[in-house]
C-alpha cells in the first residue's frame, strides 16, 4: 500500500485528539475498536467545524468502514487525523482518514457516509451546498 504524502494531502483537515488512558490495550498499544471511534470523534469535529449543528440539515449515516492498521499506535497524550473527501457520489461520499503518531502514519481510514432525507431513514442526493463543501476537500484515495 501506498502512504500518502504530505503534499498529497494539502485539502485535507487536520485533528488532533487526545487519548485516553481507557484506549489503550494490555500492551500499551491504542486498541484497534478505540480507533474507531476516534476516527468517529475526528469526523464529527470536522463536519461541525463552524460550530453549527452539521453541514448536513439531516445528519448523515456510516454505510461502511475499512481500516488498514499499518504500525502499533502507541498510548500517548494525543495523535492527529488528517481527513478528506476520497469520492463524492450521487447519494453517498468517502472520508478517507490517516491516523497519525509522531509523525507517522499508523492507519489509513476509508468510511462511506450516506446524507439522510428529512424522514431521518432515507438517503438522499447530495445538495449542491454539499457538493461544493466536499469537493473543496477532496484528496487522493487510498491506492
Amino acid at each position: 500500500m501506498n502512504e500518502a504524502q504530505p503534499d498529497e494531502l494539502a485539502a485535507a483537515t487536520e485533528v488532533v485528539l487526545q487519548l485516553r488512558w481507557s484506549d489503550q490495550d494490555a500492551l500499551g498499544h491504542v486498541n484497534n475498536a478505540r480507533i474507531v471511534t476516534l476516527m468517529e470523534e475526528a469526523r464529527i469535529r470536522w463536519t461541525r467545524e463552524d460550530g453549527n449543528t452539521g453541514r448536513f440539515e439531516f445528519g448523515t449515516v456510516v454505510a461502511s468502514i475499512q481500516i488498514d492498521y499499518l504500525r502499533p499506535m502507541y498510548y500517548q497524550p494525543e495523535m492527529v487525523i488528517r481527513m478528506g473527501i476520497s469520492r463524492i457520489g450521487n447519494k453517498s461520499f468517502t472520508v478517507r482518514g490517516i491516523g497519525y503518531q509522531n509523525g507517522q502514519p499508523v492507519f489509513d481510514s476509508t468510511t462511506v457516509m450516506v446524507p439522510l432525507a428529512g424522514d431521518g431513514v432515507s438517503s438522499r442526493s447530495l445538495n449542491e451546498l454539499e457538493r461544493d463543501w466536499l469537493g473543496a476537500s477532496q484528496i487522493p484515495a487510498r491506492s
